[in-house]
């Protein structure tokens, strides 16, 4: 099993660690990669979008080529996990902050997105959510400077909502959340892709 991450800005060394440890939990043998080129890409299980700067990972990704290898790899079926900026740069259209940084899209994911939905960094905040696909225990969710999902169409399926925002989706072999689950101990949604990436 190779994962690999999205390494040019943002949580980077967080998610490898909490995928190592999925790993474990799981007895997967597999290994994380720290992306930054088109050629770390080959022969990959997975890969993780992490949470960070959008408009700058975009921009990083076109210029080192990543972008357009990433948008290869999710319409051949392999599993895409995005998170905060993540699942921004997955989704199909975005509000006017998204227009007006130029930010690159991949649109991959049939969603509408509001880039900062819940305020500026001194608004963020952690809480507890209810995740059906993780099971009865509710997630611990840390949410910074976080984006919300305002519409979504065709076969996306809705996993979580906070104050009547969207902020959890799935769509075939696409999984999106607005908050950072490498931030907490809690491994089960890393279990959870990486339980996608065997089945591919």
């Amino acid at each position: 099993m190779r994962i690999g991450i999205i390494g040019l800005q943002g949580a980077v060394s967080e998610h490898l660690e909490a995928t190592r440890r999925a790993m474990e939990k799981l007895n997967m043998n597999g290994e994380t990669i720290w992306i930054n080129e088109p050629a770390q890409l080959r022969e990959i299980d997975g890969v993780i979008i992490p949470g960070g700067e959008s408009t700058t990972i975009g921009k990083l990704m076109q210029r080192t080529g990543t972008f357009e290898r990433v948008k290869e790899l999710a319409k051949s079926g392999i599993p895409v996990l995005g998170t905060c900026a993540g699942l921004v740069l997955l989704a199909k259209r975005g509000d006017e902050q998204v227009a007006r940084t130029g930010q690159p899209l991949l649109e991959l994911m049939d969603i509408a997105v509001v880039r900062n939905a819940f305020g500026r960094q001194r608004e963020s905040f952690e809480v507890d959510l209810k995740i059906p696909l993780l099971g009865e225990e509710p997630f611990r969710c840390v949410f910074i400077r976080a984006p919300a999902v305002s519409e979504v169409w065709s076969d996306v399926e809705v996993l979580a909502r906070f104050q009547g925002k969207i902020v959890g989706v799935r769509q075939r072999n696409m999984i999106a959340v607005a908050f950072h689950p490498e931030l907490t101990p809690d491994t089960r949604l890393h279990e959870y892709f990486l339980r996608m990436c065997e089945k591919k």
